[in-house]
């Protein structure tokens, strides 16, 4: 449990495979890569179908359902990305130069990005068309995106404090500036966090479970506690951005919002739209979407 509580935290560092954990080697078999695959094509075959140029996305990636936490690692779609149509931009930690970056990778290394290819999820938010358009002018403006990167990465970064940053908070903070319609600038991470507090977005604690988990991390360079209120610290809860709570503050902005989720066990994909979530081990109910895996 505790380890499982420690991974929590270092959660969103996780991204695709040849960015995983401080680039260790994928342990994909060829059978689990294949499964991925098909599971990326089924995605992609939506998004396309959406009649939308840009999506938020989200994924799992360790499993922290003992947490009720699926979702770990959000992104943006982008249907006119210059790497691949729909591949995801977004924040990651650069081990080898101990400093986020923002990184263009296809649905499919997307998708790679996971420590149980037997079983994932996929979690995709469709924005009303003037909401989307903004979101994608702000994702492709270069500057605009590279100035929300801070020079520091926390995983388990605190939503309110400018000192860190993790990849989930790129995000909304991505979203602020969009729908704040906030220019370039020195400043932009403050107005965008400004604007984020206005508008109500709060993501809720994590409870840590253990102290020794905070000395842990005392010992990881990607998480951080100093950016935290001392009494959050204290009582061993963290606020920090996950992508259930960028996915709730989109539903409450964005009333018109769509939602789709999937999933993949190593019989099928599932594919959902607004509805509740998927069961756990993928399972399909009356109405859902399944597409045999070969």
């Amino acid at each position: 449990m505790p380890i499982a509580v420690l991974a929590l935290l270092a959660a969103t560092t996780v991204h695709g495979a040849a960015l995983n954990f401080c680039d260790r080697p994928s342990t994909l078999t060829a059978p689990q890569q294949d499964r991925l695959l098909q599971f990326a094509a089924v995605v992609r075959r939506e998004l396309e179908g959406s009649g939308q140029t840009v999506a938020l996305i989200s994924r799992s990636g360790l499993d922290l359902h003992r947490f009720g936490i699926r979702y770990s690692h959000a992104g943006i779609s982008l249907q006119a990305s210059e790497n691949t149509p729909w591949s995801v931009r977004q924040l990651y930690y650069a081990c080898d130069e101990g400093r986020p970056r923002l990184f263009d990778q296809g649905l499919a290394g997307f998708l790679f990005g996971t420590d149980d290819p037997a079983v994932g999820y996929v979690s995709i938010q469709l924005m009303p068309p003037d909401a989307a358009a903004q979101v994608e002018q702000a994702a492709l403006d270069k500057p605009r995106a590279l100035r929300l990167v801070a020079a520091t990465y926390s995983a388990n970064a605190y939503p309110r404090s400018l000192r860190y940053q993790n990849c989930n908070q790129w995000v909304a903070e991505l979203l602020a500036t969009a729908w704040g319609g906030l220019a370039d600038g020195d400043d932009l991470r403050a107005r965008a966090q400004a604007w984020l507090k206005t508008e109500g977005y709060a993501p809720p604690a994590v409870e840590v479970g253990a102290l020794w988990v905070l000395w842990a991390g005392y010992f990881i360079p990607w998480i951080h506690y100093d950016d935290h209120p001392a009494t959050d610290v204290a009582a061993l809860r963290l606020h920090t951005s996950l992508p259930a709570s960028i996915e709730a503050f989109v539903q409450t902005r964005q009333p018109g919002a769509r939602h789709i989720e999937l999933c993949h066990n190593a019989q099928q994909v599932v594919l959902r739209r607004d509805g509740p979530p998927l069961a756990e081990g993928c399972k399909p109910e009356p109405g859902d979407e399944v597409t045999p895996l070969s």
